[in-house]
């Protein structure tokens, strides 16, 4: 077999060449309309599970706190989310989404499902869903959320995005 042969029957190789193209592809299609994946992340998980503290918020999107406070911030200022003392307990804030933080959520849904379809286009419908099934076992397997806890994003967001 040669090196090249070897490489290519790695599957771990492959999942990590396809996962570079899927945030490239993923990130190039977000900042066309000025976001990233924890801007959809944080919308998307308030819009499935509803108004979280920052805590939960930041166990639900897989966004280290430190972190999540800035982008909180950056999306209160966009008019997306809202966060206020809880009433019941005012030491924590709790984040809940706005009416523009829904519609804001529509957009990034269409733009991601272009993403999807660019990524995904060499394989049929019904490989695609096999591709999602078979990787659903393997993130599950892992230890990793469920699909959707997070919507589907985890790991910590890179201070420099």
């Amino acid at each position: 077999m040669t090196d090249e042969g070897r490489l290519d029957g790695l599957a771990s190789r492959l999942l990590g060449l396809s996962a570079r193209h899927a945030e490239r592809v993923v990130g190039t299609e977000l900042a066309r309309v000025d976001a990233h994946r924890w801007h959809y992340a944080v919308l998307a998980t308030l819009a499935e599970r509803g108004p979280a503290s920052q805590a939960a918020l930041g166990v639900r999107t897989g966004i280290h706190t430190s972190d999540l406070v800035g982008l909180i911030g950056e999306l209160v200022g966009r008019g997306e989310v809202t966060r206020g003392p809880d009433p019941a307990d005012r030491r924590r804030n709790v984040v809940d989404l706005t009416a523009a933080g829904r519609e804001r959520l529509h957009l990034l849904d269409a733009v991601l499902d272009d993403a999807q379809n660019e990524l995904l286009a060499p394989l049929s419908p019904g490989r695609r869903a096999e591709l999602v099934r078979l990787l659903r076992i393997l993130v599950e397997h892992h230890g990793h959320p469920e699909p959707g806890e997070g919507s589907g994003v985890s790991g910590r967001r890179p201070r420099s995005g």
